[in-house]
């Protein structure tokens, strides 16, 4: 699956950070850059299912918990995230915790997916490990 950048809103970042996409999670879809911190891995990660790219989750995904394969709903419209809170996570942590609520539209219906997700930091990059749905 080709992401779809038709899915950016006037070029600013899906994850609300107030930058441009191409300056914020664009660099680490592209592989540009890592994410320096959980946080920013989740904010890359959940605009990664904005613009549809697989590829960039399952590359961000520890390989004890990645799945073979991932396929993404394209009905399925992401509109805001909310980071509710972290633990750890840092450039110099090894371990670390983001919660959010991603909003979403699907099938003219709104909904929120809330969860708190663990990452784990090897060799400087941090993956995406599992998390628990609220």
């Amino acid at each position: 699956m080709t992401p779809d950048f038709s899915r950016l809103r006037d070029g600013a970042c899906p994850c609300l950070s107030g930058e441009q996409y191409d300056d914020c999670c664009g660099r680490f879809h592209r592989g540009e850059a890592d994410a320096p911190t959980a946080e920013q891995l989740m904010r890359s990660r959940y605009s990664a299912f904005v613009i549809l790219d697989p590829a960039y989750l399952l590359r961000t995904w520890h390989a004890s918990t990645r799945p073979a394969s991932l396929e993404l709903d394209a009905d399925m419209h992401w509109r805001r995230l909310d980071i509710l809170g972290t633990s750890k996570g840092g450039p110099l942590d090894s371990t670390g915790t983001v919660e959010f609520a991603a909003h979403y539209r699907s099938d003219g219906e709104r909904g929120v997916q809330r969860e708190l997700s663990r990452f784990v930091r090897e060799d400087k990059v941090w993956y995406y490990v599992d998390g628990d749905v609220r």
